[in-house]
Parts: structure tokens; C-alpha cells; sequence
């Protein structure tokens, strides 16, 4: 089984200090923590697109691995790459960047940041709260 649009959207906005936001425009749905984005969601060419921050040398392999992951689109081609979610891509997969790209940033922020996201009181029920 693999992810649409909105299980996507669902599952970004579920994890611990997610805020969706949508600073380009109505048609892209941006994921950020603390300001920092780390998921972009929209459609393009008819297709469910997700970019996700990725470490370089495993965002090489998944391309290698999953004809569905390319270079991210109009991201920073080392750091990022674009999932089409045309159920190529495991759930479990899709959900596993997910965590990795947010991962990614929570590590750039700073220790206050970071701390404070477990103080947020309408943030208690999300998932991944651990740092």
C-alpha cells in the first residue's frame, strides 16, 4: 500500500511541531518546524508530488532504488529530492523520509528551538516529539 495527497498531508501535519503553510502560493502545501521547511506536497502533471530534504548520499540511492524519486524540483538538487506518489513507493517508505527530512531539520535548529517544542502545550499529542 502505498500514500495519497491527503494521507500525506494528514501524516506532515500530525508529527510534533509540523505547521502547514502556503508561502508560494494555494496550490503548494509547505511543511515547516520552526520556520525551516521540510516537506513541500502538491500536484504536478497530473501527478501527487512530495519534496523532501534528504542526506545526499542516501538521496543518490533512493533515486537508484525507486524510479518514482528524482532530484527535487526546483529545490537544491544535492539536498532534496521529489517523490511521485504514483504507488510505486511503499507506505512505509514514504513515511520513513518523511520522518528523515524532518529529522534533518530539527538537527539544524538550535538547542532552545528545539527544547521548545516539547514545552508547546497544543503540541503534546503529536507523534515524534523526541529529539
Amino acid at each position: 500500500m502505498s500514500m495519497q495527497f491527503s494521507d500525506v498531508r494528514h501524516y506532515c501535519l500530525e508529527l510534533m511541531g509540523s505547521e502547514e503553510d502556503f508561502p508560494f502560493g494555494p496550490d503548494l502545501y509547505v511543511y515547516k518546524i520552526k520556520g525551516k521547511i521540510f516537506a513541500i506536497l502538491f500536484t504536478g502533471q497530473g501527478e501527487a508530488r512530495l519534496n523532501l530534504k534528504c542526506d545526499p548520499d542516501e538521496a543518490l540511492a533512493l533515486r537508484d532504488i525507486f524510479p518514482a524519486i528524482s532530484p527535487g524540483y526546483h529545490m537544491n538538487k544535492k539536498h532534496w529530492n521529489t517523490l511521485r506518489l504514483d504507488n510505486t513507493v511503499p507506505e512505509l517508505e514514504i513515511k520513513r523520509q518523511i520522518d528523515h527530512s524532518r529529522l534533518l531539520v530539527l538537527q539544524s535548529l538550535s538547542k532552545v528551538q528545539r527544547q521548545a517544542l516539547q514545552l508547546e502545550p497544543d503540541q503534546k499529542n503529536k507523534r515524534h516529539g523526541q529529539t
